[in-house]
């Protein structure tokens, strides 16, 4: 009693100030930068909401008021149940007002004609919500919570149920409501009215749907090249990163350490670069290009500059990830199944067929998705290699940003491209539902993984040992493309391009940071630091809630949250860029719109991860501390994170990469003021700067394996207590913590 009482106290204090302390509406120029305190209250554009509702005329905020005080008068209910149903009631009135106000009322009056009709034409509008609106909407959230906790809810855990409330709040205003106002703009016009003409004409355009290529050998549709290029490489990496792990597993190649680090650099190299590389190698002024004119007389093509193209650098570019989603599943394969079947004189060809290939479905299945997602979601290899064979990413750009500048067609493109993703999405798991594929148990293992048949292992060398020499040209491209003046024309070695984007200067004792790049790159560190932590806490916050806790539509809620992995980036910008430039929440153009897009884009790896990392904690751990009389926040805190930490170095570290290397949702997303690394370098590449792109993307790659061996020093190593018996003889490694002692 006196704990709720203490923490609705807090969510009071926190809710008056909402109204009285700070600016209700957003302030032009960023409420951080506290320029608005100069006129504050007594100025319209800055002034609280009590002000805001008394003195500036917006009588719909005595709504706001009323069901805030009806959370207040809930404190003095001596009755548990009443307290708690009052709680709930006010807060879920509350929000839902606070959201509906936010929507029908835009800056010059009623956004919605119904309305209008209803109550009559507004004297004046109202901007975007401010720190003052927003905050009141968490309280509102805190009072549901705490109202559902009074009430038995999670055996009346207020941490545990505020936590559920929150991600599903922050998820439905992050993930869905931009989605929805992608398909909702898709009928509208210029001016926002209704008008599905736009959507009619966009869903029938031929240049989307045309069968050409299949019934006259013409050009297919935009929608069916994509589609075609992301089966393709879909298909292509998980066949490569199959080869990949069955070679770093079951053979004796000798260079395995090496083939692991060629799985790292593509994932940390910008998306954009390996079709840098391949145009140097490949383009009309290519080495390979050059060699094969002056050797054998072939005439300089295009054949790179279109689906080929793509399709090599994003099988380039993706393999690493299905070899690192597959090595798993191939390691998992149990030995004994493979023995039991060759012990029942099958042979080795026929035991890996018919035993171990079915075993590892779930990795081929989840490669073959993350494959098709990817190759779906990619910006910059079309857009380096695309020429005029436009794919689904690239026409939602041109759409938005080009001279079309036709945010409907932008739209339907983006739902095409959705209801692909979301298709193979669900498909994987309907065709994994239901089905045991587990060959690891509490039971002991033994035996070693049989050989591959004597052709497989000929046909994954033949696959791999060319692939890796084709990934070492690639990056050897990179590397010297970075010093080289023109590529092509002068191949004289030069540092000009990294003197032009990193160059520094001393000036009157202070350094100044005079190369082109310094802007962005320190504008991309910043918003990837600030992102990185932010994804993995909520990440494995969702992880914890999904693994230990019991509750209605538990499984509802982690499809939710891991169906935003399948919403390709492309579709995240047009749609957080249609939701969040205009009221009732206006971001674009900030740093807090590309964290959040970063946070909601990234967080269903952290969810993976904690959840595989979580399921192999025992719950006696968490009972443990529960029964020492701690609370769920203190048990997380204690005893649950120092055994999570290679979860949350991963985490870490897959989220700052991609803050850094992402680019689909993050081209249509920064400003002039916030310029991330990526679209800064597709600037580059637009204005024929090859030399000083990759100068900038080989920094990149240097400044990120630093900060992922930073976040290593940091976070640490799990030491866990590990008891050996031998002849009755206890021997024993000391923990250096309670936390260790405990696991």
């Amino acid at each position: 009693m006196t704990h709720g009482n203490r923490r609705l106290d807090i969510v009071l204090a926190v809710g008056l100030a909402a109204l009285v302390l700070v600016p209700w509406y957003r302030i032009e120029g960023g409420f951080y930068g506290l320029g608005w305190l100069a006129e504050f209250p007594l100025s319209k554009a800055v002034a609280p909401g009590i002000l805001q509702m008394v003195s500036e005329g917006r009588v719909w905020l005595f709504g706001v008021v009323g069901f805030f005080l009806m959370g207040a008068i809930a404190r003095i209910v001596p009755d548990t149940e009443k307290r708690g149903a009052l709680l709930v009631i006010a807060g879920s009135l509350g929000l839902g007002f606070l959201v509906l106000q936010g929507l029908a009322i835009g800056f010059s009056g009623w956004t919605w004609q119904a309305t209008e009709g209803l109550f009559g034409a507004l004297a004046d509008g109202q901007p975007s919500m401010g720190a003052g609106a927003v905050t009141m909407a968490f309280v509102f959230v805190l009072f549901i919570s705490f109202g559902l906790a009074e009430r038995g809810f999670m055996k009346g855990d207020a941490f545990i149920v505020s936590c559920i409330s929150l991600l599903i709040f922050l998820v439905s205003v992050f993930v869905f409501y931009p989605i929805g106002s992608m398909m909702v703009g898709a009928l509208q016009d210029f001016d926002g009215s209704f008008n599905p003409d736009g959507f009619i004409r966009n869903m029938r355009d031929p240049g989307i749907w045309s069968l050409d290529c299949v019934m006259s050998g013409g050009r297919c549709g935009v929608a069916w090249r994509t589609l075609f290029l992301a089966i393709m490489t879909a298909a292509g990496s998980t066949i490569l990163g199959l080869a990949f792990a069955l070679v770093a597993t079951r053979t004796r190649f000798p260079f395995k350490k090496g083939l692991r680090l060629l799985t790292v650099l593509p994932i940390i190299t910008p998306p954009f670069v390996i079709g840098l590389a391949l145009t140097l190698l490949f383009g009309r002024a290519g080495v390979v290009t050059e060699f094969m004119s002056g050797v054998f007389g072939v005439e300089p093509g295009r054949w790179l500059y279109g689906l080929p193209g793509i399709w090599i650098a994003q099988v380039l570019s993706f393999t690493p990830i299905s070899f690192l989603v597959l090595i798993g599943v191939v390691e998992g394969v149990s030995p004994s199944m493979e023995e039991a079947s060759q012990t029942l004189r099958a042979d080795r060809w026929r035991t890996f067929w018919r035993v171990s290939l079915p075993l590892m479905k779930p990795g081929l299945a989840n490669a073959f998705l993350i494959g098709f997602i990817e190759s779906m979601a990619d910006f910059g290899n079309p857009l380096v290699l695309g020429g005029s064979h436009g794919v689904l990413s690239t026409e939602i750009f041109f759409a938005v940003v080009g001279s079309q500048n036709d945010p409907s067609r932008a739209a339907v493109l983006a739902i095409v491209l959705l209801c692909f993703t979301l298709s193979a999405f669900i498909a994987q798991r309907f065709w994994l539902a239901g089905k045991n594929f587990a060959t690891v148990t509490g039971k002991g293992d033994s035996g070693a993984h049989i050989a591959l048949p004597k052709s497989m292992s000929i046909a994954v060398h033949a696959l791999v040992v060319p692939w890796m020499i084709f990934t070492v040209v690639v990056y050897g491209m990179i590397l010297v493309g970075g010093f080289v003046k023109t590529w092509g024309l002068d191949n004289t070695l030069t540092i000009d391009h990294y003197v032009r984007a990193f160059s520094v200067s001393i000036s009157n004792g202070s350094i100044a940071w005079t190369g082109v790049a310094w802007n962005s790159f320190w504008t991309t560190m910043e918003i990837a630091l600030i992102a990185a932590p932010l994804t993995a806490a909520v990440g494995l916050l969702t992880a914890y809630i999904i693994v230990r806790q019991k509750f209605a539509g538990r499984n509802l809620f982690e499809f939710a949250l891991m169906m935003s992995f399948a919403i390709p980036g492309t579709v995240i910008g047009v749609s957080y860029i249609m939701a969040f430039n205009l009221p009732p929440l206006e971001m674009t153009g900030s740093a807090l719109i590309l964290i959040l897009c970063f946070v909601f884009r990234n967080m269903p790896v952290g969810v993976r991860g904690g959840i595989a990392a979580m399921s192999q904690l025992d719950k006696s751990l968490d009972e443990a501390s529960m029964t020492l009389r701690a609370n769920s926040f203190r048990t997380i805190r204690l005893v649950v994170l120092p055994l999570l930490r290679p979860a949350i170095r991963a985490a870490l570290v897959y989220s700052f990469v991609r803050a850094i290397t992402s680019i689909s949702a993050v081209i249509f997303l920064v400003s002039a003021q916030y310029n991330m690394a990526t679209s800064y370098i597709v600037g580059l590449v637009e204005n024929g700067e090859y030399g000083v792109a990759i100068a900038y993307s080989s920094m990149l790659i240097v400044v990120m394996i630093t900060v992922i061996a930073g976040f290593q020093l940091a976070v640490g190593e799990r030491r866990l207590r590990r008891e050996n018996r031998v002849a009755g003889v206890s021997l024993a490694t000391s923990p250096s913590n309670p936390q260790e002692k405990a696991a």
